[in-house]
């Protein structure tokens, strides 16, 4: 039997080349190896064996080769330390990838306990053939690559190389179809082979069923909750947007009082329309440069949920028709966009059994679960305190911050000490939502990302990206200190970073009153910033609104990013986001150190515009003229002039009673009883569409509400600034631009009065 895939067995002796005993050993025990069908990786010193097992995950075990010579009196304390950091390197992210010795008689004296404990075993040279000693190798190397796969993906790698003819859909037929057509040859030489034979329908049986969790579909999930420490698990390939939707429609029902996060994502504000549920808002702080920050613990309070449910004329009437009715679940968005982390404990703690579930949208946050330093600050885990009657639900997208495939996503349950999920049930509205032919390479990405994650590689993987996001963070404070006088970009976070490693945990909590988050006066040790979050910050604005006389706008700092191969995540008036997640590289963000000091050379120079974003300028020729410098004052001015820092700031905080239930009015528009009504006659119209500002993403408003008069003038803003900046338009979904009447303009769906 060979392998299926390339995992080769690293051998490494000093004496592979030497005319010796050892050396004729060693290579007879290669050649057996080789032999026997199984590639052999050659490595002829012991210097630096930490940084080999670094390749730990490419490899099918380690035969490292020692004889008497090499410890010698002289030689033995550096060659059993560095035995001894390379097998501590190793077992740091792999417990079972094999180790083996293979030396003489006095190699296993020399070895403290600590080492040998560690091995797969200790092989004499000369006590047996090399056939025998490859064959005992090979043994343990293949078991340990054969046990890799998880259930699902195992399951779907044996049904693709099985050579079973496709009778069922899809169509292509295992890429068959594709080869019928020459566009359909490029499609399938680009994918490749073992995608499309993966590629199946849920009518093989062998697979199992994602629908009802069946077979290997349910071996995975149920490996998956075991990893992430829940009571249950679900696998989801529509996204988390579709996982929240999942859980409301499980929990909610017309009528019902939810609580909410303002600032939550678009899916919930979906899945309040479709359940038919009155909400009522948990406020978010945000500072100016338009970061959101989290809800203050005061608003947490049961005394404090019941005065915004009283002002709620909805919510007033329904909880007046169920009297002692709890709200049906509470949804917080954990993390936010920037990395601004609630301690979920305060949380419980704080609402007790007043929510009859609480949902926490962990879509940046499933690598929390295998780190200590998110210790509270994820929702549920492994010995994780229980309510007594409360489910806790947390949606996770693994495509985002693990090794998931896009939408690829994941719903966990906690159940309450008094109550238990009812699994049947909860499928019904998982039914509602998955599709019934979902893809099966996303499945598999699931169950990879949870395998992946498995004690103790997640969690070296996780405090890897820690350090590089700590590593980034310092050398941005380098280079502001080189370039002393002159301006550079920021890094936004604690004043406190450490100079090297991991550093106090406490540093990243978001204290009282700190001005370098600008959120006011938080809870003590109730925020964490996630430091794998990084949010840059250009020059122009401080974090109180106030604008400098020069600006550097963020959007054409990302614009020149992209041009040179680098796209981030999100954009803002004057900051940008980027993610260190599990699978970024130090090469990657010392490259975008670089472009940013190429595009600080640049601007300094007031480079032309066609020379240093040259794609851009070909799709607006009439910045053709116009040079870096120039067209980052350009914008600023306008910013500047309008006060956008504190307009987007107000428009979010301010307050929005509802003039009609969100479904009410979704009906409405449903029902065509709307009118498209011009920007500048919005002020006091009910919407009937969710108005959604790009960035950062997060709806203004929502179905049933009313506009007010900052938002109608941010919307003015919007208008403007659109006109005069073609490239760089402010994206406003809801905000239709065309024409009613023969009338050109910006227009919105209203409610009919």
């Amino acid at each position: 039997m060979t392998m299926k895939f390339r995992f080769p067995l690293v051998l490494i002796g000093q004496h592979m080349r030497a005319d010796t005993a050892t050396g004729e050993s060693v290579r007879a025990l290669a050649a057996a190896i080789e032999h026997a069908g199984i590639e052999v990786q050659w490595l002829d010193h012991y210097d630096d064996l930490s940084a080999l097992a670094q390749q730990q995950n490419r490899a099918s075990g380690f035969v490292v080769a020692l004889d008497d010579a090499d410890l010698g009196n002289d030689k033995v304390d550096g060659v059993v330390a560095g035995l001894g950091d390379f097998v501590a390197t190793v077992r740091q992210r792999n417990n079972d990838i094999p180790i083996f010795l293979y030396g003489q008689t006095r190699t296993s004296q020399h070895l403290p306990k600590e080492i040998l404990k560690e091995l797969h075993g200790f092989i004499h040279m000369h006590e047996d053939t090399p056939e025998f000693v490859a064959r005992y190798i090979l043994r343990e190397a293949r078991a340990y690559v054969e046990a890799l796969t998880p259930p699902f993906f195992r399951a779907l790698l044996n049904y693709a190389q099985d050579g079973s003819y496709s009778w069922h859909c899809p169509g292509h037929s295992g890429g068959v179809a594709f080869l019928k057509s020459p566009v359909g040859q490029v499609f399938h030489q680009f994918f490749g082979e073992n995608m499309l034979r993966a590629d199946v329908c849920n009518s093989v049986d062998e697979l199992g069923q994602l629908l009802d969790h069946t077979g290997p579909v349910a071996a995975s999930e149920r490996n998956a909750a075991r990893i992430f420490g829940c009571d249950h698990l679900f696998f989801v390939t529509n996204g988390t947007s579709t996982s929240n939707k999942m859980v409301w429609h499980s929990a909610v029902a017309p009528g019902d009082i939810v609580v909410v996060d303002r600032n939550c994502h678009k899916s919930i504000l979906h899945s309040i329309i479709m359940c038919g549920a009155i909400p009522v808002f948990l406020m978010p702080t945000r500072n100016h440069f338009g970061i959101i920050g989290p809800i203050p613990l005061s608003e947490f309070e049961p005394a404090s949920i019941a005065r915004k449910i009283a002002a709620n004329p909805f919510a007033r009437e329904a909880l007046a028709a169920n009297p002692g009715r709890k709200p049906r679940i509470l949804t917080i968005t954990q993390s936010t966009y920037d990395g601004v982390l609630y301690n979920v404990e305060q949380i419980k703690a704080t609402l007790a059994d007043s929510i009859d579930c609480l949902h926490f949208d962990e879509a940046w946050l499933p690598h929390a679960t295998f780190h200590p330093f998110y210790r509270d600050m994820h929702a549920i885990g492994e010995g994780r305190p229980r309510s007594d009657t409360c489910l806790v639900f947390a949606t996770q997208s693994t495509h985002k911050m693990l090794a998931g495939l896009s939408q690829a996503s994941q719903i966990l349950v906690q159940d309450a000490k008094q109550r238990k999920l009812d699994r049947a049930r909860f499928n019904e509205s998982y039914l509602m939502h998955i599709s019934t032919s979902p893809q099966y390479a996303i499945i598999a990405s699931c169950d990879v990302a949870a395998a992946m994650m498995e004690a103790p590689g997640g969690t070296a993987l996780v405090e890897e990206s820690l350090r590089e996001a700590l590593d980034f963070r310092r050398a941005m404070r380098k280079v502001a200190k080189e370039y002393q006088g002159s301006w550079w970009f920021g890094v936004w976070g604690p004043e406190r970073l450490c100079d090297e490693g991991l550093g106090r945990r406490e540093d990243w909590l978001l204290g009282a009153n700190e001005r370098w988050h600008g959120f006011g006066n938080l809870a003590e040790g109730f925020n964490l910033l996630d430091p794998i979050k990084a949010t840059l910050i250009t020059p122009g604005l401080d974090v109180s609104g106030e604008f400098a006389e020069e600006g550097i706008p963020a959007a054409i700092v990302t614009k020149y990013l992209a041009e040179h191969g680098i796209i981030v995540e999100k954009t803002g008036l004057y900051s940008f986001f980027i993610m260190f997640t599990i699978g970024i590289t130090k090469g990657r963000w010392n490259t975008l150190v670089t472009e940013l000091e190429q595009f600080k050379d640049a601007f300094d120079a007031n480079s032309p515009l066609w020379r240093v974003m040259p794609a851009f300028v070909d799709k607006h020729p009439h910045y053709r003229q116009l040079g870096l410098k120039d067209l980052c004052q350009q914008i600023h001015g306008v910013y500047r002039e309008h006060d956008i820092a504190r307009l987007t700031t107000e428009m979010y905080l301010s307050d929005l009673l509802p003039a009609l239930k969100p479904t009410d009015a979704h009906a409405r528009m449903a029902r065509g009883e709307v009118e498209r009504v011009a920007l500048d006659q919005l002020e006091g119209r009910i919407t009937a569409i969710l108005l959604t500002p790009y960035p950062p993403g997060i709806p203004l408003l929502i179905p049933g509400e009313r506009f007010n008069r900052v938002i109608v003038d941010y919307l003015r803003f919007a208008r403007v600034f659109n006109t005069r900046f073609p490239g760089f338009e402010t994206d406003v979904h809801g905000l239709v631009k065309g024409e009613v009447d023969g009338q050109p303009g910006y227009y919105v769906d209203c409610v009919r009065d």
